[in-house]
């Protein structure tokens, strides 16, 4: 045990020294809360002439919390138990390194300067973050903000605050400044890793007189670039200045046993939080959800026969990485020795091509997306080539509708299993189409969807979750072979409780549960579960559930009960089990319907789930949103932004304004609309009546988006009220 009982520093401060801490025997023992200025990690004030004085008692040895496989060379000769088992997240990334070691774990090629690392380069990159974290001073259980975006910068941060023991807190770039800030106090974060000076810029100012910072650490960028003057009141690191910290303090640590014998080792527990994500927020405020070590470790050792991934498999990552889906998923796929390649929303199409995905993991509206832009192209097409391309898909589509048919991979809400005559014929006639479909079928693969596959790739599966898939993306995805893999899971479960497995992919569904989990399906009046087939609240138990919401004891209460079973607010049913006929193979899955509070109760008494309506709707080219509405009215209404491009080329197509014309008026938008809906949703339980027409597309900017891509139901309806009762007058 050292001590420091006084001792003062008097300097001529040149900015290009960096003077932040005093030093001792070779092992620093006290951090300077020094001023930043532009010119270095820690620069002195604008007096030129500083002196820093300290006054200490004798400094009690240290406590250190580290991941039992991660940091088990510190571990095993400073009393505390070393572990070849995953106990934290982080832990994951020895294992990672000793199996697949020089194997390229990431690249990422749209940051400057671009990054390649391999498995062995990330395990230490990811050490030295933690490192440099605690020799900044971070502390167990501390809380610290990470607000960035998708990088190989954001992993390895979020893996190092991980490792120290710390918990992190985190959101993207594109929310706002009183929502940052809100997570920030409501946290309880001491300090800041931001993406890069342009969004510390745009909150430096807010921050600053409305929150207490140790710190800031950016990942990408100059400090150079920062603008606000309030900031030399705060040290600031960058990304690189943390790693060389990190790396001379373990180098050091790994020299000197006495250096190695000022601290208490202890290690971090499978129970510990390791991070707060704070949900979207479609209403209300977000809530912190506090998940463990534990929770995330459930994930990443149960997704394997949902996501067969190998060494050498290749991925395109694109999601916010502080979403749980994105977030769960990378974890996992590291541990299989793949190749993770970060792309944009920009560059996804071209890096799609380029890269060649074997897997991607993204939420539906991609695979709208990708859909559209195939649609489009093949509707540009020459008559002949679109003729041939809309042939083949009819046929394909036949084709597929058959197979599921035989190989029993249908859902069915009624448990009554059907005779074994009428199984048996329905198989055989299901089969003797689908042998004469398949030749069809497989010239169709040569002639049109190789096309597809080259450009897009993504040969193995995309992976959807994060909202519902429309039917229609599914059936198209599958008629040309390309598998796509639906799931399910909200950021209170860590994400993932069900998914569909690449063997028994039952479309319309999202699988069965993963790895020691229970889903039921109970009564939203009674609470009482309720059997097979029947429609109700669906709820989930098992390790991935949530420790619960931060600082807000009532909100878990209403969300997990005294059995461990979280609310999912989701209405849905399950398969009932058969042993023959076409859902022989479905039995168990878990299909979903939509939002137990977005259900629009009309007048009348009867219930109607939007989500079905605007899926189908959704279909049409000249709808860019909807948004169902009808609360106790008599029919339903719609919210539409219109595609204002392919609108207006539909109105020049049928003639109702002249060829070259530039603007459409709301009432031919409107009836045009109208006969869109008539088409698209003809087979949906229930029609649209009035349609209020918007020009504004709703974004994230503009609050009516989460940062995860869904509409915010209440706040459109909200902002449309008035023109909302004009319409039903």
């Amino acid at each position: 045990m050292m001590s420091l009982n006084s001792c003062s520093l008097s300097t001529s401060c040149d900015p290009r020294l960096a003077l932040g801490r005093l030093s001792f025997n070779d092992h620093r023992l006290i951090s300077t809360r020094l001023f930043y200025k532009k010119c270095g990690a820690f620069a002195c004030p604008r007096d030129r002439n500083v002196r820093v004085y300290c006054d200490l008692q004798t400094k009690e040895t240290q406590i250190r919390k580290l991941c039992p496989n991660l940091e088990s060379d510190l571990l095993s000769d400073n009393g505390a138990a070393p572990s070849d088992e995953w106990k934290t997240v982080p832990d994951i990334w020895r294992t990672s390194a000793e199996k697949f070691g020089d194997r390229v774990a990431l690249m990422d090629p749209y940051h400057e300067p671009q990054t390649n690392m391999t498995y062995k380069q990330l395990e230490q990159e990811i050490l030295n973050f933690c490192e440099g974290l605690r020799v900044i001073g971070l502390k167990p259980e501390e809380k610290l903000a990470l607000f960035a975006d998708n990088s190989c910068r954001w992993l390895v941060s979020d893996q190092g605050i991980m490792a120290t023991g710390a918990i992190n807190v985190v959101r993207g770039t594109r929310s706002s400044v009183e929502e940052l800030l809100l997570i920030y106090n409501h946290s309880e974060s001491v300090a800041l890793v931001v993406d890069d000076p342009e969004l510390y810029n745009r909150i430096s100012e807010t921050f600053h007189t409305r929150a207490t910072i140790r710190f800031v650490i950016l990942l990408w960028g100059e400090k150079s670039s920062i603008t606000n003057e309030a900031a030399v009141e705060i040290p600031i690191y960058s990304y690189k200045e943390i790693i060389d910290l990190g790396h001379e303090s373990r180098a050091a640590l790994l020299l000197s046993e006495d250096a190695r014998k000022q601290y208490i080792y202890k290690t971090i527990s499978s129970d510990d939080i390791a991070t707060l994500v704070y949900t979207s927020g479609t209403t209300g405020n977000p809530k912190g959800v506090m998940l463990t070590h534990k929770n995330l470790l459930h994930q990443i050792k149960n997704l394997w026969d949902r996501v067969p991934a190998g060494p050498g498999d290749r991925f395109l990552s694109m999601l916010p990485p502080w979403h749980a889906y994105e977030r769960a998923s990378e974890y996992f796929i590291f541990t299989c020795g793949i190749e993770q390649v970060y792309t944009t929303v920009k560059n996804l199409r071209e890096d799609l091509r380029r890269y060649q995905p074997h897997y991607v993991i993204s939420v539906p509206l991609v695979y709208e997306t990708l859909y559209s832009g195939i649609q489009k192209q093949i509707n540009t097409s020459s008559a002949i080539r679109k003729l041939v391309a809309l042939l083949f898909l009819k046929i394909s589509l036949a084709y597929m509708e058959a197979r599921r048919i035989y190989e029993g991979k249908c859902l069915a809400r009624s448990p009554k299993q059907p005779s074994h005559l009428s199984a048996a014929l329905d198989w055989s006639w299901a089969r003797i189409i689908a042998t004469i479909l398949w030749p069809l079928h497989v010239l169709a693969k040569k002639i049109v969807y190789s096309k597809i596959h080259s450009a897009i790739g993504i040969s193995k599966a995309g992976i959807s979750g994060g909202g519902s898939l429309p039917p229609y993306v599914d059936k198209f995805f599958e008629a040309i072979d390309i598998k796509v893999q639906n799931g399910y899971g909200l950021t209170e479960s860590s994400p993932v409780v069900a998914a569909r497995r690449p063997t028994c992919n039952v479309l319309g569904s999202i699988g069965h549960p993963i790895g020691h989990t229970e889903i039921k399906v109970v009564d939203a009046e009674t609470g009482a579960a309720l059997p097979h087939g029947s429609k109700g609240i669906v709820k989930v138990r098992g390790p991935q559930v949530m420790k619960g919401y931060y600082k807000n004891p009532e909100a878990t209460k209403q969300a997990i009960d005294e059995d461990g079973w979280l609310n999912t607010a989701d209405v849905g049913w399950i398969s009932p089990p058969h042993s023959r006929g076409r859902s022989r193979q479905a039995g168990g899955v878990i299909v979903l319907e939509g939002r137990a509070k977005d259900t629009i109760v009309l007048s009348t008494g009867e219930n109607v789930e939007p989500a079905e309506i605007e899926e189908a709707a959704m279909r049409s080219s000249l709808i860019q949103q909807i948004v169902v509405i009808g609360q106790d009215q008599r029919r339903l209404g719609a919210i539409i932004v219109p595609n204002k491009e392919e609108i207006l080329l539909e109105a020049k197509k049928l003639s109702l304004v002249e060829a070259d014309a530039s603007e459409l008026s709301k009432a031919k938008q409107i009836n045009l609309l109208h006969e869109e809906l008539r088409k698209w949703t003809s087979d949906c339980s229930f029609q649209v009546g009035p349609i209020l027409v918007v020009d504004e597309p709703f974004t994230i900017d503009s609050g009516l988006m989460t940062p995860t891509m869904k509409i915010r139901r209440e706040e459109v309806v909200s902002l449309y009220k008035e023109e909302i009762d004009k319409l039903y007058k």
